[in-house]
């Protein structure tokens, strides 16, 4: 893999005289305070300012301070003027402009388009103060405030909304949010090293629309650059075509690649068939360095289904820092480039990053107003990035990628200490010490040239390939060692479990159950069904009740009572009634009876948005003749699938009623065990008392099961250790969990 310039290697800026600042400043006092006459930086996000390196805005600003800049923080400005926006004046270099740690749609609405009255980023938990699609209108009244000063566009909504995508919530395609914004320029996924460099060049007079050549970043422009060879993918093959250019979606070194002839699943074999017939074209023309990949531009995307998943397709197939490739996308008379992804930070950097001054907690002005968010993470530790699993439901991997970008256990355990001894309110139990998923701590391919040829999905898909290191050691120590810390009680473990991954260390199992979990430990095997399986692209069950034995039999090898609790999604593309029938009656026969429930939720980007957008297999070769996959869109479908999950709940008992008897399984309807629902629903005087009648709270047993709650990303107990922790989360199924993209449980 490429090298790139380490972020503490730029030439520190004039500013870094006055040093850093007990807090970013939020108004013009708090500069007068800190002795400055202007901010260098301006950051508008639109979650509620928090110091602490799980905010996006915090982790940024403060690597721009560290950088030598001055940075000041608009949060959730007042969107409906530019008046808020001119508060801190005029910015000398750039504004930075992101809608927060969530998608502002996702963090809005529910996965049905209801309106949310809550907001986890804001204090006192308010709903409705970041306006729908946030980086847009911010972007807009910058623009308005000050329209000379270039505005760079980062998180996760600009990330994941960088290339014409499918929104959800209008139904239709829109176009890459770099052109609805007007911003100069788009940072994608981890974005500290590309900030970095924009930041220095601009210091150093460099116009925007010169830095073109930034890895992770998007900008517009009207003709291909000099030197550049263009590979045209904006039509899919047709059944017979031989091409005379090389396919996109594989490079010539595939075909000598361990990780693409040992390793490739059946879609990427296809894809290898085809290589062989493409007409090579000569070495100096396939460069990788001077490539770019022309995409169906918005136009055709919007208009053509099948082209939107084959763009899909080839995007994430150039996602490999190691391997990708530019690529462009028409937009009228535009065209937006993306230029490959960003190179991983080193351990060295990700200790840089984290080990800047840290207030880690909220800035003063919101007084004693709680913001749920980081009551969530304020006694939690981020040890990594990244995801591997490349879940088609998930954001992770579009956003973080799938090289897992580590901490070094010395820092990990100097934030330990920070927040032991800093942060009001700690008791001594660390809430989490994870990520976007618990269990790849320093996991990764045991060959760095394999790595970089590799341009799998997964590395866990369908089964672990062969080349991916599972030793949990260094996870294992780094447990030992913080749970042996003076002044801390216990370090549970909050983060999604990679359950297949972990099964592959019983070691890890072990000091996982024994010393790690707080009665309750959350994993997700998503579904029971091959069908919605192989869409998701997860393990089967196999996978879950391995995981389940080792648990139970540590657990009574510890001398506690602890117990499993898994998540499922209903109406994933690929799933059919009979698949959630199927894991109803799975639920029913293992004991689990859930409280809340999650349906799929086509966050922009994802694989498997593609797929409801689409009805096409973009894990495959998509042609006009590839076949369509099973969406569910129709909202009493939807209905349906989610009574399936909470078929003990009497509401529901009609509906699921109807569906059996059209199901032709009216065998089912009685009050058998091995029958679903009951024939009658019983007289209440309400819901509600047939609720109190029918379920138990969280935490209590009954027939010696533990009942299912939605996936909150909170710990099973409160931060305190006292109690179990009041559960909330989004409609989504997954928790929102600050500092990174929505989480989903592995």
């Amino acid at each position: 893999m490429q090298s790139a310039k380490p972020l503490f290697d730029h030439p520190k800026y004039w500013a870094e005289c006055f040093g850093p600042s007990p807090f970013l400043p939020m108004c013009r006092e708090e500069m007068d305070q800190l002795g400055w006459d202007a901010c260098d930086i301006i950051i508008v996000t639109g979650d509620a300012y928090v110091d602490h390196p799980s905010f996006g805005m915090a982790v940024i600003g403060r690597l721009l301070e560290g950088q030598g800049f001055r940075v000041g923080i608009i949060a959730q400005p007042d969107w409906h003027s530019k008046e808020d926006f001119m508060k801190l004046g005029k910015p000398n270099l750039f504004f930075g402009v992101a809608a927060g740690n969530m998608d502002s749609m996702i963090n809005r609405y529910t996965a049905d388009r209801k309106v949310r009255s809550d907001d986890a980023y804001t204090p006192g938990d308010v709903g409705g103060k970041r306006p729908d699609r946030a980086s847009l209108v911010y972007s807009h009244r910058c623009k308005e405030a000050y329209g000379d000063v270039p505005i760079v566009l980062g998180g996760i909504e600009a990330s994941l909304r960088r290339i014409a995508h499918y929104d959800y919530w209008q139904d239709k395609v829109r176009k890459s949010i770099l052109i609805d914004a007007g911003a100069d320029i788009l940072l994608y996924g981890n974005a500290e090293r590309a900030i970095a460099e924009v930041a220095s060049r601009l210091s150093r007079g460099e116009a925007v629309e010169t830095l073109t050549d930034i890895r992770g970043t998007a900008f517009v422009r009207r003709d291909t650059a000099e030197g550049y060879y263009e590979l045209d993918s904006t039509r899919v093959d047709r059944p017979g075509r031989v091409d005379k250019i090389i396919s996109p979606y594989v490079n010539t070194q595939e075909l000598e690649s361990c990780s693409s002839t040992q390793a490739a699943g059946p879609e990427q074999a296809a894809d290898l068939d085809e290589a062989v017939v493409v007409q090579l074209l000569p070495s100096s023309r396939v460069n990788r360095e001077n490539t770019v990949i022309r995409l169906p531009s918005f136009e055709k995307v919007r208009n053509d289904p099948v082209l939107y998943a084959h763009a899909n397709r080839v995007l994430h197939q150039e996602t490999n820092p190691g391997n990708a490739r530019a690529l462009v996308q028409k937009h009228g008379d535009h065209d937006v480039w993306f230029t490959p992804p960003p190179i991983p930070l080193t351990t060295e950097e990700m200790d840089y990053v984290f080990d800047q001054p840290f207030a880690r907690v909220p800035h003063p002005s919101y007084g004693d107003a709680r913001i749920p968010a980081y009551e969530m993470i304020r006694f939690s530790v981020n040890i990594m990035r990244g995801c591997f699993g490349g879940c088609t439901f998930c954001s992770i991997t579009e956003h973080e990628g799938r090289i897992i970008q580590n901490r070094s256990q010395d820092s990990i355990i100097r934030e330990i200490e920070a927040m032991r001894d800093k942060v009001p309110g700690f008791t001594g139990v660390v809430s989490d010490l994870g990520g976007p998923t618990a269990n790849m701590y320093r996991i990764a391919c045991k060959s760095p040239e394999i790595e970089s040829a590799c341009r799998k999905p997964s590395c866990v898909y369908p089964g672990i390939c062969e080349n991916l290191n599972t030793d949990h050691s260094a996870l294992i120590e780094l447990y030992r060692t913080a749970r042996e810390l003076p002044g801390v009680k216990k370090v549970l473990i909050a983060s999604g479990l990679r359950y297949d991954l972990a099964v592959e260390s019983p070691e890890y199992v072990r000091e996982l159950v024994t010393h790690h979990v707080g009665g309750y430990l959350k994993i997700a095997p998503e579904h029971t069904e091959e069908g919605p399986l192989s869409k998701m692209m997860k393990p089967g069950i196999g996978s879950y009740d391995r995981f389940k034995r080792m648990f139970e039999k540590f657990t009574k090898e510890a001398g506690k009572e602890q117990y499993l609790i898994p998540y499922f999604i209903a109406a994933h593309p690929g799933t059919t009634d009979d698949d959630m029938l199927n894991l109803a009656l799975w639920l029913k026969r293992n004991g689990f009876k859930a409280d809340q429930v999650q349906a799929f939720y086509p966050s922009p980007m994802a694989t498997a948005t593609t797929m409801y957008h689409t009805a096409r297999n973009p894990l495959r070769k998509v042609t006009y003749k590839t076949e369509k996959v099973g969406t569910v869109k129709d909202p009493m479908q939807r209905r349906l699938h989610k009574a399936f999950l909470r078929y003990h709940d009497p509401r529901n008992w009609s509906l699921l009623k109807d569906a059996l008897m059209n199901m032709g399984r009216a065998d089912l309807i009685g009050p058998g065990k091995h029958q679903l629902i009951p024939k009658e629903q019983p007289k209440t005087d309400g819901y509600h008392s047939a609720r109190r009648k029918n379920s138990t709270p969280l935490g209590s047993r009954k027939g010696g099961k533990p009942l299912l709650t939605q996936h909150t990303g909170l710990p099973p107990r409160s931060t305190d250790g006292s109690k179990p922790a009041k559960a909330r989360s989004s409609a989504s199924g997954k928790p929102k969990s600050a500092g990174r993209p929505p989480v989903r449980a592995r």
